[in-house]
């Protein structure tokens, strides 16, 4: 006769923790309540932060996955954390006072990693560093930054149509970031500069890479050559636009506008597969004649 045992698999993490981390959690939402609120209020009116409501799911649904790893440290709580804690709250107070939202809401991020190094340890941090830097990314740019990048991709994105729409034979003008056209004259605002791509294409980058992908240099060069892409992109959703503009002016504006930049949005990120799939072809090369 023979007997079977079965094997109790212990959970990765005690439920006392997890339970003591979802009180931490919940203690952190509350403090920065105000500052959350406002986020969240930006993500809804700011296309350029459409994303931000993707990236705190992504994050911890990534976070969970690590945690059933089986190479999940042990956790040992480190108070040296708290030194992390009281500069985020310090960083916090600061950014409220003078106004300052990227300050305020980086605050929040730093929070969260001290929390995780409070009650995990640094080896910790280093086990969750991926979804704890991408929540950096739900947190939008300085105006003061923001300003400098669109401004130039205004002009290269109007200079690229320009050049493609003289090329097809239809009579243009610019003057700066604005196109003459026979029919109409098309202004490269602020929202079509490619900011927008060019956020969320990097986050998207960043998690493609992490799913898709194990080697580090593959995946560095994977971001970095998303900027190229969502630049050149958006330069050709603006030559779209002036083509579109010349033959029925309609076009140019309103949902169908919107409805191009959705296309042209998941061209660039086919062409990121694309990409992917030239870097491992590559990366296999380099090691066969290595």
């Amino acid at each position: 006769m023979s007997t079977a045992t079965a094997e109790i698999r212990k959970p990765r993490v005690p439920t006392s923790s997890l339970a003591l981390a979802g009180w931490v959690a919940a203690l952190i939402i509350l403090a920065y309540l105000p500052i959350l609120i406002r986020l969240v209020r930006q993500w809804s009116n700011d296309d350029d932060m459409g994303h931000g409501f993707f990236v705190p799911i992504i994050a911890g649904w990534i976070a969970w996955q690590k945690l059933q790893e089986s190479d999940l440290p042990e956790a040992c709580p480190d108070w040296r954390a708290m030194a992390l804690l009281v500069w985020g709250a310090v960083q916090e107070y600061s950014g409220t006072l003078g106004a300052e939202l990227f300050i305020s809401r980086t605050a929040v991020v730093i929070t969260v990693i001290g929390a995780v190094w409070l009650f995990g340890g640094l080896r910790y941090v280093r086990h969750f560093a991926f979804p704890l830097f991408i929540l950096f990314f739900m947190v939008p740019i300085p105006s003061i930054i923001y300003t400098q990048i669109t401004f130039p991709l205004q002009l290269f994105a109007s200079s690229v149509a320009e050049t493609a729409l003289g090329l097809l034979g239809i009579a243009v003008g610019r003057e700066g970031n604005v196109l003459e056209l026979s029919t109409m004259r098309l202004n490269v605002v602020d929202a079509c500069s490619g900011i927008r791509s060019l956020l969320s294409l990097t986050f998207l980058s960043l998690v493609y890479g992490y799913f898709f992908e194990t080697q580090r240099g593959i995946r560095v060069l994977l971001f970095l050559s998303t900027i190229p892409i969502a630049i050149l992109a958006n330069a050709g959703r603006v030559t779209m636009t002036g083509i579109l503009a010349e033959y029925k002016p309609s076009l140019a504006d309103g949902l169908a506008h919107e409805a191009e930049g959705w296309v042209v949005f998941m061209i660039a990120m086919l062409i990121m597969i694309g990409v992917h799939q030239l870097l491992v072809r590559g990366w296999k090369l380099v090691k066969q004649r290595g």
